[in-house]
Parts: C-alpha cells; sequence; structure tokens
C-alpha cells in the first residue's frame, strides 16, 4: 500500500496532502490488514513451501490478492454511501496495489527458491549437456534437469533436425540445427548429449551419436513417455543409449490390413516361443486378433515367465501353454489333433555353432528330424502356411548348424506343392537374442573385462527382434509355397567396432579402463556371413526389405536321404553324421574344424 501511495504522488506529496490523505486513510488500514489476512488465510498462502513455489501457488496467490482487490471496492462503496462519503482508497492505488502486491509477493518466492535451488547444487565441475530434441520431451527434460540438484548441468543449447527453428530459443536456451552437433561440441566444450526425442529419425539419431562417440562425449537418452512413472519423468530415468538404437534402421512398413486379414480369427501355433525370435513373433501375431495362439517350447522357465508377461502385456489375448519337444512325434501330433493350427511358425531349433559342432547328432535330431515331424503334421492336418525361420548360416554353410538348418530348408521345400504352403525366412543375427554377441559383451563390461573377439576382421549382419519378427509375418503373408525369402540386412559390421562402441557406451576407455582380446575363430565360425548360396539370385518383392531367393531344384529323392541322416542319431557317430551332411549339402565346407579332414 505504501508503494501504491508512492507511485501516485510521484514521490513529490508534501506534508498538506500527507496529512490530508493520511486523514483519510488511517480509517481504512484495519480494514486493509483484516481483509489481506482472512482472504490468503483462506486461500492458505502461508502454506505454502516456499522454496518448492510452483504454478498452482501462483494461481492461489493471484486469487487471493484479485479477492482482496474486490472486497476493497465493496467496502469502499458501503464507506462513501453510508458513512463519510470517502473510498477506502483511491481507484489508482487500488489497481497499483493489487500489482505491486503481486510482484512483492511473486518475487519474494521466486528469490527464495533461486538462492535455495543454488544453495543445494552440486558446486564440481558442471557438465555442459546438449539437449537432442526441441519439442516437448525436451522442454520437459530441460525442467527436469534443472530442478534436480543432484544434477551439476549447464545446459549449452538444444539441438533439432527442423531447420526452421534454428536460432530460436526455448525458455531462453538457444536452439541449433544438428548438422551444428560437432562445431558446438568443440567450441562450447560440450561433454553430454541426452537424446529428448520420442520418435527419432534412425538416420539421423544414429550420425549424431557416431558423432558424440567419435568427440568422446557421454550420451544418454530419455525413455518413452509410457515408462514415465505416474505420467511424470525424472532425471533417475535418463539411461545410457544402446549399441541397438545405433544398429537400427528406417521403421519397417507394413502390410497391415493383409496380414490382419489372414490370421485374425485363427489358430496359430509358434515353435521355439519361448526364444528371442519365437516369442517376438507371438507378440507381433497378437496384434491381429488370433481366435488362439499355441505357444510351445520344452524350456518351462522361460516359458513360465513368458506366460506372465502375455497375461500382462495382452490381457485380452487368447493363448495356450504347450510343454514339448518337437523331436518327440506322438506329443506334436496331439498337439496338431487337438488345436489343428491353421498357421506354424516355426522358430524350435538349436542355433549355437560351437556347441553344434561338438554335438552333431543332436544338430540333425533336433533342426532336422524335429523339422521334419512339423512338417509332415502339417501336411497330415492340412495347415494354410508353415513358416520356418532360418539362417543366414545356412548359406554356404562352414558348420553343422549351418548345414542342419540348411537341410531343414530342403525337406520343406521338397514337401511344397500341396495345400499346405511352406515358406522359408532367412537372415542373419538378432541384436539382443539368448546367446548373441550383445548381450555377451554387456556381462563381459560388467565384469570388468576383457571383451572378446574372436578375429578382428570378422563381420556380421544385424538386424533388432522387432524388425526380423515383422519381416516374417510380411513374408508368411505373401508367400505362395517353396520360396526362401532373404531380409535386407543392411550393411555388415565388424564385431570388433562394435565392442569398440559398447565400450563407449558405457562411459569406458578401451586399453585403459577395459581391454578387448582376439581369441581366434571358434570351430565352424566364419569371418563373414552371406544370405545368398553362390547358385542363387533374388528376385525383388513388392516389400523393399523382402528379397525371393532363387534356388536350385531340389526332387525327391533326397527325402529318404535326409530319413537317413535322421536316423544315424541312434549311432552316435560324429564322423558319419557329418559325412552324411556333406553329401547332402556339397557346398558344406568345415572351417577351422576337425571334420574339415571329411571335405573333398
Amino acid at each position: 500500500m505504501a508503494f501504491a501511495y508512492l507511485i501516485r504522488f510521484d514521490l513529490k506529496a508534501n506534508e498538506t496532502l500527507i496529512a490530508t490523505e493520511w486523514e483519510i486513510l488511517y480509517k481504512s488500514l484495519p480494514v486493509y490488514i483484516l481483509v489481506k489476512w482472512t482472504v490468503f488465510y483462506l486461500f492458505q498462502v502461508h502454506k505454502g513451501l516456499v522454496r518448492h513455489t510452483s504454478t498452482e501457488d501462483l494461481k492461489r496467490i493471484f486469487y487471493a490478492i484479485s479477492i482482496s482487490s474486490v472486497l476493497f471496492l465493496i467496502f469502499g462503496l458501503i464507506r462513501w454511501k453510508y458513512l463519510d462519503g470517502y473510498f477506502l482508497f483511491p481507484s489508482s492505488v487500488l489497481v497499483m496495489e493489487f500489482l505491486v502486491s503481486f510482484f512483492l509477493i511473486i518475487s519474494l518466492r521466486f528469490s527464495v527458491k533461486l538462492i535455495y535451488l543454488e544453495s543445494i547444487k552440486n558446486k564440481e565441475n558442471k557438465q555442459r549437456v546438449l539437449i537432442y530434441g526441441a519439442g516437448v520431451s525436451g522442454l520437459i527434460t530441460k525442467r527436469t534437469i534443472e530442478k534436480d540438484s543432484h544434477f551439476s548441468y549447464e545446459i549449452v543449447g538444444f539441438v533439432d533436425d527442423n531447420a526452421k527453428i534454428k536460432g530460436t530459443r526455448l525458455e531462453g536456451v538457444k536452439i541449433f540445427h544438428a548438422s551444428q552437433t560437432r562445431k558446438l561440441i568443440k567450441s562450447e566444450g560440450v561433454t553430454e548429449l541426452i537424446i529428448a526425442i520420442q520418435n527419432p529419425n534412425e538416420v539421423n539419431r544414429k550420425e549424431i551419436v557416431e558423432i558424440c562417440l567419435e568427440e568422446k562425449v557421454k550420451v544418454q537418452q530419455v525413455p518413452s513417455a509410457q515408462s514415465w512413472i505416474n505420467g511424470e519423468f525424472s532425471t533417475k530415468q535418463i539411461n545410457k543409449i544402446r549399441i541397438e538404437d545405433l544398429l537400427g534402421r528406417k521403421p519397417i512398413v507394413l502390410n497391415a490390413d493383409k496380414i490382419a486379414q489372414e490370421l485374425k480369427n485363427k489358430v496359430v501355433l509358434v515353435t521355439g516361443a519361448a526364444g528371442s525370435i519365437g516369442s517376438g513373433i507371438v507378440r507381433q501375431i497378437a496384434d491381429y486378433e488370433p481366435n488362439l495362439i499355441v505357444i510351445l517350447d520344452q524350456a518351462e522357465s522361460q516359458m513360465y515367465d513368458f506366460q506372465n508377461e502375455l497375461k500382462f502385456q495382452f490381457p485380452n489375448l487368447h493363448f495356450e501353454v504347450v510343454i514339448g519337444d518337437i523331436r518327440n512325434k506322438e506329443r506334436m501330433n496331439h498337439l496338431f489333433e487337438t488345436y489343428k493350427p491353421a498357421f506354424v511358425y516355426h522358430a524350435a531349433a538349436y542355433k549355437h555353432v560351437p556347441l553344434m559342432e561338438d554335438n552333431p547328432s543332436e544338430a540333425v535330431v533336433t533342426n532336422i528330424g524335429g523339422t521334419k515331424n512339423l512338417v509332415d503334421l502339417a501336411i497330415e492336418y492340412q495347415v494354410e502356411k508353415f513358416v520356418m525361420i532360418s539362417t543366414d548360416k545356412a548359406v554356404n554353410p562352414t558348420n553343422v548348424m549351418g548345414a542342419s538348418k540348411r537341410i531343414a530348408e530342403m525337406y520343406a521345400q521338397t514337401k511344397n506343392g500341396g495345400f499346405t504352403k511352406f515358406i522359408t525366412t532367412r537372415f542373419g543375427n538378432v541384436l539382443g537374442s539368448n546367446g548373441s554377441v550383445i548381450p555377451l559383451f554387456k556381462k563381459q563390461i560388467e565384469q570388468g573385462g576383457p571383451l572378446t573377439v574372436t578375429d578382428a576382421n570378422v563381420t556380421r549382419f544385424f538386424m533388432t527382434i522387432p524388425e526380423a519378427c515383422q519381416l516374417v509375418l510380411e513374408a508368411g503373408n505373401m508367400g505362395k509355397g517353396g520360396e526362401i525369402f532373404v531380409f535386407d540386412m543392411g550393411e555388415s559390421v565388424k564385431i570388433i567396432d562394435l565392442a569398440k562402441k559398447m565400450i563407449q557406451l558405457s562411459g569406458l576407455e578401451e586399453g585403459k579402463d577395459i581391454e578387448i582380446k582376439v581369441t581366434g575363430l571358434r570351430p565352424g565360425e566364419k569371418l563373414y556371413e552371406e544370405l545368398l548360396a553362390s547358385e542363387e539370385n533374388t528376385m525383388s518383392t513388392y516389400h523393399p526389405q523382402i528379397l525371393i531367393a532363387k534356388i536350385r531344384p531340389l526332387n525327391d529323392e533326397i527325402l529318404p536321404e535326409i530319413e537317413n541322416l535322421i536316423q544315424l542319431f541312434h549311432q552316435q557317430d560324429n564322423k558319419l553324421i557329418v559325412s552324411k551332411m556333406k553329401s547332402l549339402v556339397p557346398e558344406f565346407i568345415s572351417n577351422n574344424s576337425e571334420f574339415s579332414k571329411l571335405d573333398k
């Protein structure tokens, strides 16, 4: 009120004017104090924690001051009409009192808040941070970081792919174009970059992260909004970027309507459902409203966990859990007889190259014999489509595992031609799948190293689990029977480069914090993988990431030969088994293996 009067008289009031005004004012002051005290008490203005002032507090203060001013106006009219003909306060004073009160109360609170935040902040050297993404998620990230006293961050700026907002500011922080990232890192001494885009362009994100790794800048990311706790984001949820995010590609576009039309209200059997690919296929199929999904695997514990996951993620999904072994034809026959599946996605197999090199009989009886059981039953029970999950290791195989998968392919292809359509899908390594190199490297990093690489020149194709499973569904949908579909795996990746990037993403330094050790190629291992054999070429399909392999023709004469191979399991003679496999697959040339001496 004092400020309002000073402003009204422009600081030039004389004694006579002051005395005149005081004669009117002193009768109003008790009302002023009583109204302010009562209204502020009712609005609980005094109850807010000043150091945590929020927009809710600002609203409460605004309403309290506004109602106080309205009451002053009402009481002023009462005094003017019924008492001495004067208002409580002049109109100009009322307006200025409202503005000055609001300004002083808010200023006090924010001053206290600022002093409090500065007092508890980490006084160590601040991390100079760039936020990648100037959208809503980026803004929330900025505010969350600034509120957290445990993080000593100084936000240098935002970088964004949108060139139109370059040079503008977001809450006072400048926005730069993503192409300026390297320059910013060098000029501003950036030590960390936080990816805060919910659905980033995979190519752009990869480029940004590659730049950061080259410049030794730590990279972290904000999780998806769905994983925020109670819809709120916390700095504790900022996590390291995964190596998978560096290898991803543009999202796969599926012909969802056709797949839905084919699978809706059908019974679908997925073998190997507890594995990485099998479980991924089940998750994909769940979105297409099948009548029933039968999930089959012999891994009891993994199936129990997967069952609970499906119940939580897909509460309306109808599925049956079957514990069983594809090698047991009697058990499989009962399964087909009971559920009569219309579609079979066959992902059950032994896949570890070194283990199968030591156990050829198991590779034969499971990968070939198990597949034969399912193929024969699919024909008997008139399954519409049988989609077999194969591998790039079946191309010009150099190991028992790859050869066993090629022979399984051959059996399914030879049996094609009747009611059931047999379709094969071939792809390379799947990121994060059970037993793949990335979980191995993660474990080795946790243990302090070393990271083991078999050869400095070894390369592999990689694909994410969702990518692989989506393409399996698409290929299965477009297949007419007898095809081998090959997926575009992108560019091959040097495993040693993968190891180096994982070390960097973990915030460690190769040679200083952790070592990489070259151990030599394992039995049957290739330096590089192939997706097509030398006799094969490809035809394009309507999907740019799916090709059809043109393969050499097969005839029924190989069927008894495959049956003879399966029967060799009972003799447990590894050399005899592998020799028979080589006769069936002439391009099977063992590499770095005891079976090399069997090659002609």
